[in-house]
């Protein structure tokens, strides 16, 4: 991964698998305190694994259920009783949760301070961390509060991924097997034999991962078009994973819900896109394989809809989608009706009865 760096327009993503290039740009910044954030999870496993020589340190609650108003509340509560300011820095060390929030937080607070993402689990490392997208969920709907700020750096070290447990690492590869099937047909004919996901070159898909969601990033920063196509599966799988989180002992991590919502989303692809249905099964039986039934039938599909109906990505009423005309060609902006996402459940319960 040596020499793999990826320059954006306003911040570059450091391949550094020892992060000692992190205290360099500290050094060089000259920042007047640093406050790294992490959960108890990042804080146990992960925080060992920093190099950073002074700093101050906010603990917050692992999980989707405690990325809101109330825990952003109690960061800026700690930068305020601990003088933090504008010229603070505030790192992100953690998941797709820790950098979603620490991120929002640290823009929010005193008009913005800078802060560095360090993803420390497979899922954020190839989607998350990068593209300036910062949001906590409000209510019932996930990321409705948000805005467009580049981190002032992001650092990837695959040293954090022994500290996974093996659900935590899967969860990572939905958002790879999204990037094959929107932009990467090549990827996704590698990807798809794979019988394990715990493979040695991880690195490198990483990598390749970067560079895909780099590439779109980059087209599209604000999400006015072709950045649409990385919410493919989301739409019906942010709506599921709400209602998971509110209701579930175990709620599902967010790249099994996407797993549901690229299932279903397929599905309404060959439906209303005619995507051919050879693209289809290949799709399905290859996330089949990898990851277990979620029960959908004891959803409401009302409930569901109703989450639906507050996505970011709808205008005027209308619930849109990205859906697949075939493998690598997205077509964002689709819209969908109820009958549509009731279909798609039934073809997803159908599926694992097989």
């Amino acid at each position: 991964m040596k020499n793999k760096d990826l320059n954006l327009e306003h911040y570059t993503i450091f391949i550094d698998p020892s992060l000692q290039r992190l205290d360099d740009l500290i050094t060089k910044k000259k920042y007047t305190s640093i406050f790294v954030l992490v959960d108890e999870n990042t804080k146990k496993h992960c925080l060992p694994k920093l190099p950073v020589k002074a700093f101050q340190l906010i603990e917050i609650s692992s999980g989707e259920s405690f990325k809101n108003l109330q825990t952003c509340g109690e960061i800026w509560d700690f930068l305020l009783k601990n003088g933090a300011d504008r010229k603070s820095l505030f790192i992100n060390l953690g998941g797709g949760v820790i950098g979603d929030m620490g991120g929002f937080a640290a823009s929010c607070f005193k008009r913005g301070m800078d802060f560095i993402n360090i993803p420390t689990t497979l899922l954020s490392q190839v989607d998350a961390s990068i593209g300036g997208k910062l949001a906590i969920d409000f209510k019932f709907a996930k990321n409705l509060i948000g805005l467009f700020k580049d981190p002032t750096a992001v650092f990837i070290s695959t040293r954090f991924f022994d500290t996974l447990p093996t659900n935590q690492f899967k969860n990572g590869w939905a958002e790879i097997f999204k990037h094959a099937l929107i932009y990467n047909p090549n990827l996704w004919e590698e990807i798809k034999s794979l019988e394990n996901l715990k493979i040695d070159d991880i690195e490198r898909i990483v990598i390749r991962n970067l560079e895909i969601k780099k590439a779109v990033v980059e087209i599209d920063p604000f999400e006015k078009n072709l950045r649409k196509i990385l919410n493919f599966g989301h739409t019906i799988g942010h709506a599921i994973e709400s209602l998971s989180v509110e209701n579930d002992k175990e709620p599902l991590l967010h790249g099994e819900a996407i797993i549901i919502g690229m299932i279903c989303e397929s599905f309404l692809s060959s439906k209303l896109l005619n995507m051919p249905q050879s693209e289809l099964l290949d799709i399905c039986t290859t996330l089949k394989k990898h990851f277990t039934e979620y029960d959908l039938s004891k959803i409401s599909l009302d409930e569901v809809w109703d989450i639906m109906m507050y996505d970011k990505k709808n205008e005027d009423g209308k619930i849109l989608c990205v859906l697949l005309e075939k493998i690598g060609k997205p077509i964002w902006d689709i819209t969908l009706q109820k009958a549509d996402v009731e279909a798609a459940f039934k073809y997803y319960i159908d599926l694992y009865e097989k």
